[in-house]
């Protein structure tokens, strides 16, 4: 017996890391089809380019240089994606004279491991060997196994046992266990050696974006640095790769399996910057522009843009409820925190002007020392250029406010009219400008106000009003509600 074909295993447990020599030692046996078998591997490919969706798959083509045989034979093509789905793969030849058909497709994913080993041997004998102390050596036991069902149980001579400990050996490889998954072709070929293009969908490929924001001394202007956080976990390595991002939400089609069936996307560009970009179809693509590697459970990080100088507005917001106009309630808000936000116009002319991935923007700013200091975050959307992004930083620590409700009447059975006061105080050493947005439902009329108002929509009004530093402001307005 081969040494090379003992396998420990310890009942219940079984390791996985015994079988890591082994799994590479297995061949893979050829459909019982009489054509000649050939193998293609990593090492044959002569190109790879991975388009990457932000939403956990990723089309992968390869060029390689396989070897068949003139009419029919079988192509073995190993080191694919173990995440990949097979009713997405195509082939084609890329030969000079091409012809090349495939007959039949085979996808063999039943992987070579301690527990499939066990099941395959159900019903047959195996030895398993367990330690004697008093000798110091393996004394072998032949046991045929009965189950493997919740644990291992045994025939061993006219007993019958389970979690019996000690190292089990097996006779030979069961032929349709495998070591890793693989596509295998009946192809019928013109040539006997040409280099073809495999594509196919596979999941565990994902990427998003991030944004480091750093905003100057008077939130005026900012330095916009974008990453892209690249993960795979496909179960196979990709060097020297072409590599290719889409952004933007893709149509997907869930089959009985469960599982989602999205639709293949190419693009070329050429650009020199880290990443290209350029309008695909409905969505954008950009290309790094180098080949990289993407290492199978690896997590990667490359610079998307870097825009200095971004002009930005920092606007404070104090927000109303539309359930207010409907009922009589006094005060309605005290001590109510000025929400912050920053807004960002992705314009060529504002610095940025790239459609920009959705992803978490963080925002940082110097302290007097000149420390750099985190104040906020927040998620944006795939942004279109010359659209605004809105950063919410968080709630104002100097600049609060009331709402009170100071008059409350009902006109008819649909139709009330309340008079409101909204008191803003800012307690910082510089003024501030608040904008007050008060969304209303039904048919509404301001009657009287102390300061000009603005008609966001058909249901929202709002001021914009100055609050003296140390001081404070008093928003006075009547409105009439009809809501039926």
């Amino acid at each position: 017996m081969s040494l090379w074909r003992s396998i420990p295993i310890t009942p219940p447990a079984v390791g996985l890391a015994v079988l890591a020599g082994l799994a590479t030692m297995v061949p893979l046996v050829a459909a019982q089809t009489g054509a000649v078998a050939h193998q293609s591997t990593a090492a044959d490919r002569q190109g790879v380019s991975i388009t990457v969706y932000n939403q956990n798959f990723g089309l992968v083509r390869e060029v390689r240089d396989v070897t068949l045989t003139r009419g029919e034979s079988e192509l073995e093509f190993g080191d694919v994606a173990s995440t990949i789905q097979p009713e997405t793969v195509h082939i084609k030849a890329l030969g000079r004279n091409g012809g090349l058909r495939v007959l039949e497709q085979n996808y063999q994913y039943d992987l070579l491991n301690p527990q499939k080993l066990l099941e395959k041997y159900v019903g047959r004998t195996v030895t398993v060997y367990r330690y004697n102390e008093r000798t110091g050596r393996d004394d072998p036991y032949e046991a045929e196994v009965l189950s493997v069902n919740q644990g291992t149980i045994l025939r061993i001579g006219d007993e019958i046992t389970f979690n019996f400990p000690g190292r089990f050996s097996f006779p030979e490889i069961p032929e349709n266990l495998i070591a890793k998954p693989t596509l295998v072709w009946l192809l019928d070929s013109r040539e006997a050696s040409q280099p073809v293009e495999v594509s196919y969908l596979a999941g565990g490929l994902n990427w998003k974006a991030d944004y480091v924001f750093v905003i100057d001394e008077d939130d005026t202007k900012g330095d916009l640095t974008g990453w892209v956080t690249l993960t795979n976990q496909s179960g196979a390595t990709y060097e020297h790769a072409e590599l290719k991002l889409v952004a933007g939400d893709v149509q997907r089609v869930t089959d009985q399996a469960g599982r989602a069936r999205p639709e293949a996307m190419r693009a070329m560009v050429a650009e020199e910057k880290a990443f290209a970009e350029e309008s695909f179809f409905e969505y954008h693509l950009y290309t790094l522009q180098r080949p990289t590697d993407l290492r199978n459970n690896e997590q990667k990080q490359v610079t998307l843009l870097e825009s200095p100088a971004v002009g930005v507005r920092k606007r404070l917001i104090f927000y109303g409820q539309p359930y207010y106009y409907r009922g009589s309630y006094g005060q309605v808000m005290s001590n109510q925190k000025v929400g912050v936000y920053l807004d960002v116009q992705n314009s060529e002319a504002n610095g940025l002007g790239m459609p920009l991935p959705k992803g978490i923007v963080r925002v940082y700013k110097a302290d007097r020392a000149g420390a750099q200091q985190f104040i906020g975050e927040d998620q944006i959307d795939h942004t279109p250029r010359d659209e605004r992004i809105r950063i919410k930083m968080g709630e104002a620590f100097d600049v609060v406010g009331d709402r009170r409700q100071m008059e409350y009447r009902v006109v008819s059975a649909c139709v009330s009219e309340s008079a409101w006061q909204v008191e803003l105080r800012n307690h910082k050493d510089e003024a501030a400008e608040v904008e007050v947005y008060e969304p209303i439902g039904g048919d509404w009329e301001i009657l009287s106000s102390s300061h000009p108002v603005t008609k966001v929509d058909a249901f929202t009004f709002s001021f914009t009003v100055p609050v003296p530093a140390g001081g404070k402001t008093t928003i006075e307005y009547r409105v009439r509600v009809r809501w039926c």
